[in-house]
């Protein structure tokens, strides 16, 4: 019997996109038992109504697949309390695991080999690998001036132009949180109806500036808004987004979407969460006072920051950091560091929780960095 050359036995090769692109990976293993400032989470937890909910969970659903229908109705009449006109219809409606799966999706349903897409710099990281894994040519565009201000004649130029098949707007943006009104993103929408244009509105609810009040989607059909509970109702862990926009745009979005993708504990605390529109709004609050107090107590330190839109911010050690960044770590807290990330090189970005836990930063970090008050 012959011997066998291995190198006959090569692995199937995948998609040329996937053998050469680089994958997004984020430090998620170990991070238990720290004070979490480095993904953008709620800091406290969910609502007691969720861990509740959760403790009651009837164990023998779990052999049955979920349902849906009484979770979408939720979260819609949650919107539509908002919402003078145009109200959200249950077919403007899709749930995903994960706001991930979402922007996962829409590229599955919209990007095509040698397509444009068109985002900002820097900005949430998990966008490339999507545009990357359908082929897609990429096209980003930098914030501009030292206010990270939005690109917008630069945009509007490319849509123009390009006509671009998908536009990505994190709005307020991750991680300069930069913010662009209703207003502005119509006026994108308008000239390139071509263009699936995609707001991410992960962030929306710590400076109010949603478009859902605003928007028509019978008038633009380009427009998709991504929603999620990870960042306010702290279910961050249960994977639970949606995306609302024109119901051809939802059906078309759906043909690429799994037809069980959320468990069934998921929607019972996203229930549960939807109830307790308080403990949401208490936390939004909180975070808000929080980050009034930071900016006094950065300008009065001479800190190097940025801060604007969401519930984080960047800021500039004097000292490397990579070392800041771990020794922060050494004192039980955990921030996200910006190395070689353009325009913002040298920075770390903090989640904004609490006023009591940004005091445990803030004076830790002002210990490890030798900031000085300036009297």
């Amino acid at each position: 019997m012959s011997q066998i050359n291995s190198q006959n036995l090569n692995s199937p090769r995948a998609r040329n996109e996937i053998e050469f692109m680089k994958g997004y990976s984020a430090p998620l293993e170990g991070r238990r038992g720290y004070l979490r400032l480095d993904f953008n989470e709620n800091t406290i937890g969910p609502s007691p109504r969720v861990i509740e909910a959760i403790r009651k969970f009837d164990l023998k659903e779990l052999a049955i697949y979920p349902e849906y229908m009484g979770i979408k109705k939720a979260f819609i009449q949650n919107l539509n309390n908002k919402i003078p006109f145009n109200k959200i219809k249950i077919e403007e409606i899709c749930m995903f695991n994960g706001v991930d799966a979402a922007i996962h999706s829409i590229f599955l349903a919209y990007g095509s080999k040698a397509d444009d897409f068109l985002t900002t710099t820097p900005t949430f990281g998990y966008y490339y690998p999507c545009a990357n894994m359908q082929g897609m040519n990429i096209i980003n565009i930098p914030y501009e001036n030292n206010d990270f201000n939005y690109p917008l004649e630069n945009i509007y130029k490319i849509l123009l132009e390009r006509k671009p098949k998908i536009l990505m707007i994190c709005n307020p943006n991750n991680p300069t949180g930069t913010k662009l009104s209703a207003k502005e993103i119509f006026k994108l929408a308008k000239i390139s109806k071509g263009t699936l244009i995609v707001i991410d509105e992960l962030y929306e609810a710590f400076d109010n500036i949603s478009i859902i009040p605003e928007v028509n989607f019978k008038e633009f059909q380009n427009i998709i808004v991504l929603r999620s509970l990870s960042k306010t109702a702290g279910l961050a862990g249960l994977r639970i987004g949606f995306a609302i926009g024109a119901e051809k745009i939802i059906k078309n979005i759906k043909c690429v979407t799994g037809p069980y993708d959320i468990n069934s504990i998921a929607v019972e605390a996203t229930f549960a969460a939807l109830k307790d529109q308080a403990y949401i709004d208490n936390y939004v609050q909180e975070v808000i006072n929080a980050k009034n107090w930071l900016k006094d107590e950065l300008i009065k330190y001479q800190i190097k920051y940025h801060i604007n839109g969401g519930n984080y911010f960047l800021l500039w050690p004097k000292n490397d950091s990579l070392k800041v960044e771990k020794e922060l770590k050494e004192r039980g807290i955990l921030v996200r560091n910006m190395k070689g990330k353009n325009l913002i090189n040298g920075s770390i970005r903090v989640s904004i929780g609490s006023q009591s836990q940004m005091k445990k930063f803030l004076y830790e970090y002002i210990d490890i960095d030798q900031v000085k008050e300036i009297s």
